[in-house]
């Protein structure tokens, strides 16, 4: 059985705010935002953790908690919730439904228990969440770096997971201003060589910021400007055959636990209002090889499929 202790934390609620979740020191994970509630790092927490821990779906997992609201609404609220549309008993939509649907599907096929614990009382385990917690939404608010913990595998396992399954770009150079030419890589014999930015129209220039800006840390940390970004039907294919909804990606995007690079290879544009971009993303221990399509939506462009392969 994995114990795990899950916590969140705001400093203002809302506010800059942290999760995070300890089983020791060498199994934990942490992250936050600039804003939010004390409740969203909970439920935060408690995602990450089933997420962490999904390629052991025969390992009972116990959860200790010193959130009833948390609790409840898995173990008792979110049926009702879900039948009735994710509205509450008073008709008003329920609070958090996008961690809560990824939480109601990240809890299928799982043997998970919640245990209460009472918070700031000296259990060890729960310090140590908590503690993890508000030092990320410190971080947030001090603008500092977070420390985000190994997570539940080894280094090289946490970076072939976030390589896998959610779109990745450096954040640093996501920070540089989407018009910046970005340096192309060179070429490995026998391999295509790069396009030139400075050979791409506007609109592959707007769609190759938009590529690094989505994955920034600070755009990570803003839900509202993730949705802009977003096609309605946006999907990924991981490699390991999980598919990305928009709504699931929202629910888990965050500031990723390891640096990549981002290499590009080409771009296209397949029609008028189409952009397929190809590139590399580079980490210290894997690289992977990236696909984007982006789609011209009402005068703006959105991201509507990614993909990723490893480099054997």
């Amino acid at each position: 059985m994995i114990i795990a202790a899950a916590d969140g934390s705001s400093l203002s609620n809302p506010g800059p705010s942290g999760w995070a979740w300890y089983i020791d020191d060498d199994h934990w994970h942490a992250g936050g935002w600039p804003k939010g509630t004390n409740n969203k790092g909970e439920l935060y927490a408690v995602l990450d953790l089933l997420r962490s821990t999904a390629h052991l779906p025969d390992e009972p997992l116990k959860i200790l908690c010193d959130s009833q609201y948390v609790i409840n609404a898995v173990t008792k609220w979110m049926p009702g919730w879900k039948r009735k549309g994710w509205k509450k008993a008073d008709g008003q939509p329920v609070l958090n439904q996008d961690l809560l649907k990824a939480l109601d599907e990240a809890l299928v096929g799982r043997d998970v228990s919640f245990e209460w614990v009472k918070g700031h009382a000296g259990h060890a385990m729960n310090e140590a969440a908590d503690e993890r917690a508000r030092a990320a939404a410190t971080a947030y608010r001090d603008g500092t770096a977070v420390e985000h913990g190994p997570g539940f595998g080894s280094v090289e396992a946490a970076e072939a997971a976030v390589l896998e399954e959610i779109p990745v770009a450096s954040p640093a150079a996501a920070a540089q201003p989407a018009a910046r030419p970005a340096a192309p890589a060179l070429p490995a014999q026998g391999q295509p060589r790069p396009t030139s930015a400075t050979e791409f129209d506007p609109g592959i220039q707007t769609v190759i910021g938009y590529e690094k800006e989505l994955l920034s840390d600070k755009v990570r940390s803003d839900p509202m400007r993730v949705r802009e970004l977003l096609h309605p039907q946006f999907s990924e294919f991981g490699a390991s055959g999980r598919i990305w909804t928009r709504n699931r990606l929202l629910a888990d995007i965050a500031p990723m636990p390891v640096r990549v690079s981002y290499e590009p290879i080409a771009a296209d544009r397949l029609a008028d209002d189409v952009i397929l971009l190809r590139w590399r993303a580079v980490g210290a221990h894997s690289t992977w090889l990236r696909s984007s399509v982006w789609q011209l939506v009402d005068g703006s462009w959105r991201l509507l499929f990614s993909q990723g392969t490893q480099v054997p």
